[in-house]
């Protein structure tokens, strides 16, 4: 058996890789933790794309820039600029003809061509009754008429003007028989009278006009109708004159009118059947490269197509989805990598939701999938440990839990791993890797890849209380986000390393509140005036007491001195230069949390000296830590810091 190999025609390239998620979930998190929803995170990422794809803002400025282009490079006179041409080289050749005639005929038919108007379409139907002399002559000017029928039909009909070029009478007679049959049709199907067979026998007859091929009455009527509405706009786009000389020289389009009057109860017939399309724009073109009729009412049904797409991708309108892009007419406009960009945009659309990283809550709205903040997480993750490698020296870990008693687990060693080894393990890899080679040794050598190391359980536990700083300052310097990925960070460190922990996120602005690690990323920036540090230590000492045979530890990340306050009937107190009641309130929440033995460390965003000075005074009352790291570096300070508590 024969195979036989060639281009792939059947759509998207079944050997193309799977989209990839990665950026495009690194993307939304970062905009919801931004404050975006996540529906509308992604509706930005569709309009921004990816570094491999372009978006649809991109897209839609490529349809808009084709546009301008075929409006600032075209004209609509090249068809008259095609008509002076030949009008004037027949009446130039008709002249040096009479030149060398010395009869008073001759003389007359001179008083004839000076006297021609200046108007091309009144010069031509001048001389449509006069006998030339020169056999160039006269064949230019039957061009004239044979270029205006062919230019007339190529408006209705793509194509027309090249297929008729050199036509016989015989052709002529075949397209006017088509006109009068289509025409037929399109009043039968007008009144109801038509039969699918009607049609059948129609392009049995004249199909050779139709490449479009469509199937029935009503598919031929949308392709003539659109292309029928777009001569209509060229011919609204025509300056008055343009417009008059070429009515006038329609009535020239092979020699008889009978064509035009056909064209026109075609033209009738379709603005009945769809009225709904463009048939009263325009468009102005403002270049040099002139068009001819059959070239201009392409462009034109160009321009409307696109037009249209220039709409649609730009998912503006109620109810907009990607679904609505036209991928034919994104391919005919934009090309193939176009169509294959906006065909990956909507796979990766779907893909989200596939895939379970975007589902609907009990409200309704669109939210991240708790497997899609764990690759949040875990990506926050990656990038703290990236830069505690490269800062410090510490490394990212898959470590069960600090020294201790095994678990019974073993793993490959990796570099840097300190963990002792599983001798039985390693030996038994050994062995098998040299049984299966054919080539045994004795005795075994063993490699690095034969190591196995032994994981060892976490020899405590503890309760952690991450507290946060949600104050408008926070929003206004820039440290939202870097915040929001911080708590992230530790989050899928403790769920994914140490999970016997347990870690409570507790946001505090005006009043302080415990948050889900999906609350906190959705959070939005609000106008919240306040740090109510106090009411936040009042909840992480409820935290750390749940857990009394736990090690407790308080991490604060804030950039402002505690202005707020808890009141006994729940009202929040805000004063700013802090209030002397707010200040001795929050030294004793943290004196309660000292007394559980809790280990203490506050994150310093900004230079501001006085918050410098409260928070190097409160850490010292308890014996904690402050770090002042920069944004770029808060989560390697905060995940660096719990592991050195942790350890220690």
């Amino acid at each position: 058996m024969y195979q036989r190999y060639g281009r792939y025609h059947g759509g998207p390239d079944p050997l193309a890789p799977p989209v990839d998620l990665r950026e495009a979930l690194e993307a939304i998190g970062n905009d919801v933790l931004e404050g975006s929803s996540p529906r509308r995170a992604l509706r930005e990422l569709l309009r921004r794309g990816t570094s491999s794809m372009r978006g649809l803002d991109r897209l839609a400025a490529q349809a808009n820039r084709r546009r301008r282009e075929m409006l600032n490079h075209n004209n609509l006179g090249g068809t008259l600029d095609e008509v002076r041409e030949l009008l004037d080289r027949a009446v130039l050749a008709e002249r040096k003809e009479l030149a060398r005639s010395l009869d008073d005929e001759a003389r007359f038919a001179e008083m004839q061509l000076a006297e021609l108007p200046p108007s091309t379409a009144r010069a031509v139907q001048d001389l449509s009754e006069y006998q030339w002399r020169d056999a160039q002559a006269r064949e230019d000017y039957e061009k004239i008429r044979d270029l205006l029928g062919r230019e007339m039909l190529d408006q209705r009909f793509e194509g027309m003007k090249q297929a008729l070029e050199n036509a016989t009478d015989e052709d002529r007679q075949r397209v006017d028989a088509m006109l009068t049959d289509l025409n037929e049709l399109l009043d039968k199907h007008s009144r109801g009278e038509d039969t699918p067979e009607d049609f059948e026998r129609f392009m049995a007859e004249h199909g050779e006009f139709f490449p479009e091929n469509p199937r029935d009455v009503e598919e031929l009527i949308d392709t003539l109708a659109r292309r029928a509405a777009a001569a209509q706009r060229l011919r609204n786009s025509l300056t008055p004159e343009q417009r008059a000389e070429l009515d006038a020289l329609a009535q020239q389009a092979f020699g008889s009118p009978s064509l035009m009057q056909q064209l026109d109860r075609l033209d009738s017939n379709l603005r009945s059947a769809r009225p709904g399309e463009d048939w009263n724009g325009s468009s102005r073109f403002r270049g040099d490269d002139g068009m001819g009729l059959g070239e201009g009412t392409s462009a034109l049904a160009d321009i409307a197509e696109l037009e249209q797409l220039g709409e649609q991708l730009s998912q503006e309108y109620a109810g907009a989805q990607l679904d609505d892009i036209d991928p034919e007419a994104l391919l005919r406009q934009l090309g193939p990598e176009a169509a294959a960009d906006a065909r990956t945009l909507a796979d990766l659309e779907k893909a989200l939701q596939q895939q379970g990283f975007l589902d609907r809550g009990a409200d309704g709205q669109w939210r991240l999938s708790p497997k899609a903040m764990r690759k949040l997480g875990q990506s926050a993750l990656q990038d703290v440990a990236k830069r505690l490698s490269g800062r410090g020296g510490a490394r990212d870990t898959r470590r069960a839990g600090a020294m201790g008693e095994p678990t019974g687990a073993s793993r490959q060693w990796e570099f840097g791993d300190t963990e002792p080894w599983d001798v039985t393990r390693t030996v038994t890899n050994a062995v098998l890797r040299e049984a299966s080679s054919g080539r045994p040794n004795v005795p075994v050598r063993l490699q690095v890849t034969d190591v196995e190391i032994a994981e060892t359980e976490q020899r405590t536990r503890a309760a952690v209380a991450l507290l946060v700083d949600t104050s408008f300052s926070m929003v206004m310097d820039g440290r939202w986000v870097p915040m929001k990925r911080t708590a992230l960070a530790l989050n899928h460190l403790v769920r994914t390393r140490f999970r016997g922990d347990d870690l409570q996120l507790i946001a505090f602005g005006r009043q302080a509140r415990t948050v889900t690690p999906e609350e906190l990323a959705g959070l939005d920036g609000a106008w919240d005036q306040g740090t109510n540090l106090h009411h936040a230590l009042l909840l992480a000492g409820r935290h750390l007491r749940r857990n009394p045979n736990a090690q407790p530890v308080v991490l604060i990340v804030t950039d402002g001195e505690p202005t707020a306050h808890l009141e006994p009937d729940g009202r929040a107190f805000f004063d700013y230069p802090p209030h002397p009641k707010t200040l001795g309130l929050t030294v004793r929440e943290l004196d309660h949390l000292a007394k559980l033995g809790a280990q203490v460390t506050i994150f310093r965003l900004g230079d501001d000296p006085g918050l410098a000075r409260v928070v190097d005074r409160m850490a010292q009352r308890v014996g904690g830590r402050v770090v002042a790291p920069d944004l770029d570096g808060l989560g390697a300070a905060v995940v660096s810091n719990f592991m050195r508590l942790r350890r220690r």
